[in-house]
């Protein structure tokens, strides 16, 4: 785990505290309304050819082009998505980009992080038709406000420091307006590519299309209905026998079957269709042996039902969930299904029906199926999503399932993933219940501030103890200990034990400070030998 380039953690969520986002809860409406007739392949198609036909000759007149690096089809995440929020992801990172280079000129003159763009459709309500060249609103983005924020927070900083009033002056003038100005303007050669048109508008970045490609976005956002006196719409029902049917009115059927793992040569041509289209497989090395020894072997022993409540009416062991879509195979979910949890191993969908968003569908399904199955076996109450690679972006969807936990590699204590993302941020790989002792001892002092066993404690109290120690034995400004090495003293916070090199990254600068004067003493009293063997315990102290 520390020397990989990709650490991964053990990820679950408990079922019943599932929070759909409203992404996820978009993607299973867009079934409902496949399922009901008011949103249509052929409408998607339609879209799909278009977008292709504007990207593809965006990305040939950028091509070229060394200091612009223009997002290829491959580099954008396919699962459950089209070939419009393709083209909304290719924007934002052009954006992006574009920033980059105002960073480099000089036209942003601080070198800080700023934030990622975010190319939002525009809502069909909230577009405006511009009269004098028919064109209409169809995407927008807000970055400029964020950037103006993010350098406002820089500006703070500035006066709290050392440096010049000089660039604290020239930051000021970079309003939201200011800044949505120089992007456009930076964008309208990309977008004239594009066929749209950019212009900046109250800080928020524009981007204008003629009306019939706005009619294409629409259609894509199923807000066009069929005109037809068939088109009725109906609910999504559920049954024992499948987990989604059409109800009567419904102009299709899916069909959601569960089976014991076995080998069906309908799954291996969608799984070969599948690895072909959407991952660029080597045809020659998707074989039927080497699809069973993936998806089908397995090591678990099939237990069947029982007459005493403690095993769902499947069994558990390994199942392959089958998505069928009016006879049709578009997607198989392999699964486990285990005493305590609902494990989803591997999903592989037919790529035709990739507007439908099935890898989050399926997700919301199998999630439902435990709450469900919850009231036959009790101790179902997990859903495992495989691992969670934090530095690996096409796995981080896998948090969008909250509130998830991450499993700590080495004392196996389940993290909730809130706690430890800002640490990941900052490293690969982290002992994550090292930082859930440490969060829970802050609280805890923060909570009992007056306990004079605290070890942090306020700016006041630290230039007390520092007055007092100044003419003791153990003199903290004493030169001879800023050069000590505190890497490796061993602290004690609770039960758990930690070197203060894994720790500095969790402590803020103030609370870091008081921290090493405190360690400085201690070596000082017990030799730096001893230090990294002896446990420094902060209820030691007493000031």
């Amino acid at each position: 785990m520390e020397k990989t380039c990709c650490p991964s953690y053990t990820i679950r969520l408990k079922a019943s505290d599932f929070v759909p986002s409203k992404d996820q809860v978009r993607a299973y409406k867009r079934m409902q309304r496949f399922l009901d007739g008011s949103l249509h392949m052929e409408k998607t198609d339609k879209l799909t050819d278009e977008i292709t036909r504007v990207w593809g000759s965006c990305s040939t007149a950028h091509n070229g082009n060394s200091n612009s690096a223009v997002m290829e089809p491959s580099e954008v995440d396919c699962d459950g998505k089209d070939k419009v929020d393709e083209f909304v992801h290719f924007l934002s990172h052009q954006i992006d980009n574009i920033v980059q280079l105002c960073m480099k000129s000089g036209e942003f003159s601080f070198d800080i992080k700023l934030p990622s763009a975010s190319v939002k459709k525009v809502a069909p309500a909230k577009r405006k038709l511009e009269a004098e060249n028919s064109e209409e609103l169809v995407f927008s983005c807000n970055i400029a406000f964020q950037i103006a924020a993010s350098l406002r927070r820089y500006v703070k900083q500035l006066k709290s420091s050392e440096h010049g009033l000089r660039e604290v002056d020239d930051s000021r003038e970079l309003s939201p307006k200011m800044i949505a100005e120089v992007l456009a303007g930076h964008s309208k050669q990309l977008t004239e590519s594009c066929g749209l048109s950019v212009r900046a508008c109250n800080g928020h970045i524009n981007f204008y299309s003629s009306s019939k490609q706005a009619d294409l976005v629409e259609a894509e956002r199923g807000t066009l209905r069929k005109t037809s006196p068939e088109a009725t719409s109906g609910n999504h029902k559920h049954s024992q026998k499948s987990c989604g049917g059409a109800s009567q009115g419904q102009q299709r059927r899916l069909e959601i079957h569960l089976r014991r793992s076995s080998f069906e040569y309908e799954e291996y041509s969608l799984y070969r269709k599948y690895q072909l289209r959407v991952h660029n497989d080597i045809p020659d090395e998707i074989t039927e042996s080497s699809y069973k020894s993936f998806l089908v072997d397995t090591p678990l022993v099939h237990v069947p039902p029982n007459d005493d409540g403690a095993v769902p009416p499947c069994g558990f062991g390994s199942f392959h969930q089958q998505y069928v879509l009016d006879g049709r195979l578009i997607a198989v979910g392999v699964i486990d299904i285990l005493p305590k949890c609902f494990s989803s191993k591997y999903l592989f969908w037919d790529p035709d029906f990739a507007f439908l968003s099935l890898g989050k569908y399926s997700a919301l399904e199998e999630i439902k199926w435990i709450t469900k199955n919850q009231a036959h076996c009790p101790s179902l109450q997990y859903y495992y999503l495989g691992y969670y690679t934090h530095s690996c972006s096409k796995m981080r969807y896998k948090a969008g399932y909250r509130p998830s936990e991450l499993l700590c590699p080495r004392r196996y204590r389940w993290v909730p993933y809130d706690i430890g993302k800002p640490y990941l941020d900052r490293r690969k790989y982290v002992v994550l219940s090292d930082y859930v002792a440490f969060e829970n001892h802050c609280h805890y002092t923060t909570v009992n501030k007056g306990a004079s066993n605290d070890v942090f404690i306020d700016e006041d109290k630290m230039a007390e103890v520092d007055s007092e120690s100044s003419n003791g034995e153990l003199d903290l400004t004493t030169r001879a200990l800023e050069d000590v090495d505190l890497s490796n003293v061993l602290i004690g916070v609770g039960e758990t034990r930690m070197r203060f090199k894994d720790l500095q990254c969790a402590v803020d600068p103030g609370q870091l400070k008081f921290m090493e004067s405190s360690l400085q003493r201690h070596v000082k009293a017990v030799g730096k030998e001893l230090s990294e063997k002896i446990v420094f315990s902060p209820g030691w102290i007493s000031w």
